[in-house]
């Protein structure tokens, strides 16, 4: 086990450098800290930071030790009721997120089985038809913004109508998303309205089920409750809407501005999946993800951590793990063994990690084959990102193309 480094003041995970290059923060607090990083959220509140690619796939490996259950962390008595990140790191919410044991795996199941069902050819479908409507408000101008009006409207759309709600429904469930993972002023007001749309779409379908994700997880015999299924709703939502959307904004911004995939943008569809890949190792949507708890005193990375102490699960920063990663400027060439999608019992399902796949490259291959010269209208460098330290997406991505025609064409 390597020592952990004498310097050991806690970092604060915010501020403009962490939103503009993680990559050179990563670097700073794994030459300062080693592979486990004390730092502080919001309101001073401690955590340890997991960047080592071994330790956090120990982490992940052993949910006993580092567990999900949120009930441990030693430091609820400091929270306040209206913390920020109460949205991210809660408390007694009776989610997926925060089940363990045999609890947990039976209500993946459930999860896994209600996703499964999606019949792929109707996902592709829906995703194109949703992505041609969404080019057709913007062929015809010759300029838009591809995150604004493109990539943060596409993910939900799909997912919103394969889970059971109306179409008319997804830009107000666009503002809430975004306000509860961006874990600022209206991060609750968002989770509300996330947490009132989900109620309402379960009450409906108990009463009229369909063919939909929601109504698949009431029919299921498992025995969860209502409030339960409209937890795992919400998880699903959050974690298929936002990081889907930003893999879309950040695999065609590696498109246009990176020299390795100069030729991407006409190199066919093959092209998509390997720059789609890379982001997930170089610029994962999903950077920190909260979190374990330790279940007793243990030692990580030279580490004393104590029980009841919080791990945050830093993705990017193990996925650019020097000790792996030996020469960052290659491509990974279709290597999968990443932590995008986490690790172990509590990593993303596998059919929602296809579902997320279909969206973003059917959306990028629609965008290619409608907006053929694409190309940014601003110079790379003053593309910004969102503020937040857990996702990491731009705030916009402004191309110019040549207008076309719109298609029309109404989904049925």
């Amino acid at each position: 086990m390597t020592p952990a480094p004498a310097h050991s003041d806690p970092v604060r995970l915010s501020g403009p450098l962490l939103q503009d290059d993680p990559a050179r923060v990563y670097r700073e607090m794994r030459r300062e800290h080693g592979s486990v990083v004390p730092v502080l959220l919001d309101g001073d509140a401690p955590a340890w930071l997991v960047l080592g690619y071994r330790e956090l796939h120990q982490v992940t490996g052993d949910p006993v030790l580092f567990s999900r259950d949120s009930e441990l962390w030693n430091q609820w008595d400091d929270i306040p009721d209206d913390w920020p990140l109460l949205p991210m790191i809660g408390r007694k919410q009776p989610s997926i997120l925060y089940t363990v044991g045999e609890r947990h795996r039976e209500r993946a199941a459930m999860l896994g089985n209600a996703l499964e069902a999606v019949d792929p050819y109707e996902l592709r479908g829906y995703a194109e038809k949703f992505a041609d409507e969404l080019i057709d408000g913007i062929a015809p101008q010759g300029t838009a913004d591809i995150v604004g009006q493109f990539a943060m409207l596409l993910p939900v759309r799909v997912l919103a109508r394969l889970f059971g709600f109306s179409d008319e429904e997804g830009p107000d469930l666009v503002t809430a998303l975004n306000d509860m993972v961006d874990g600022r002023e209206r991060a609750l007001a968002g989770q509300t309205h996330l947490f009132t749309s989900m109620t309402r779409l379960v009450a409906d379908r108990k009463e009229q089920p369909a063919e939909d994700v929601a109504s698949r997880m009431l029919a299921d015999t498992s025995g969860f409750t209502e409030e339960e299924i409209v937890q795992d709703l919400m998880v699903m939502l959050a974690a298929g809407h936002q990081p889907t959307a930003d893999w879309i904004g950040n695999s065609l911004h590696l498109m246009l501005t990176d020299s390795r995939f100069a030729a991407s943008l006409f190199g066919g569809r093959n092209s998509i999946a390997e720059a789609m890949n890379e982001v997930l190792w170089e610029d994962t949507p999903s950077q920190l993800v909260a979190a374990r708890w330790a279940s007793r005193d243990t030692q990580l990375g030279g580490r004393r951590v104590r029980a009841g102490d919080m791990l945050l699960l830093g993705l990017q920063g193990a996925n650019s793990d020097p000790q792996v990663r030996i020469d960052g400027s290659a491509l990974t060439g279709g290597n999968g063994a990443h932590f995008s999608f986490g690790h172990g019992e509590h990593r993303c399902p596998f059919p929602a990690q296809e579902i997320a796949e279909v969206i973003a490259r059917t959306g990028i291959e629609v965008i290619l084959d409608r907006l053929p010269d694409i190309d940014l209208a601003v110079p790379a460098a003053r593309l910004t990102r969102r503020p937040s330290p857990w996702l990491r997406g731009l705030s916009e991505l402004p191309v110019t193309f040549t207008p076309t025609p719109a298609l029309g064409g109404a989904l049925s």
